[in-house]
């Protein structure tokens, strides 16, 4: 699983996701882009179960890459516990994605390939998400 080898603060606040991705909203490394609609909190499971999911699909052809990472700790305290006594401990790790956010990137795959690898991921994410391609440079 993702996670921070090590951080400066053990626990984080949960701060707002409000607004756009004003970074990592644009294509970097493939062809084709898989980017989010919506704010959310994403998890290193999910991150995950979308990799081995585009991995499994694209079996050894192309090159795929993870533009988040999850580095922010989500505490939670245990069940049947009185309120009080200071804040949980850290139950996992979450990515922040803002709309816009460009999540995984792929490249030598075919057009409709890579959508049905990208939809695959999009299906383990809890955000509406959409595939975008990188366009033609003007030569």
């Amino acid at each position: 699983m993702l996670m921070p080898k090590k951080v400066k603060y053990r626990k984080q606040q949960r701060g707002r996701m409000k607004g756009k991705a004003w970074r990592g909203s644009t294509l970097a490394f493939g062809e084709y882009g898989l980017k989010s609609l919506d704010p959310a909190w994403i998890t290193q499971r999910q991150i995950e179960a979308a990799r081995v999911a585009i991995s499994r699909f694209m079996k050894k052809s192309g090159k795929m890459w993870i533009r988040i990472f999850p580095d922010k700790p989500y505490t939670k305290k245990p069940a049947e516990t009185r309120q009080g006594k200071g804040k949980g401990p850290v139950e996992s790790w979450v990515a922040v994605v803002k709309p816009g956010r460009i999540m995984f990137e792929l490249e030598g795959l075919t057009p409709a390939e890579a959508a049905e690898a990208l939809a695959l991921a999009a299906s383990k994410m809890p955000v509406r998400c959409t595939v975008v391609k990188r366009h033609a440079q003007a030569a």
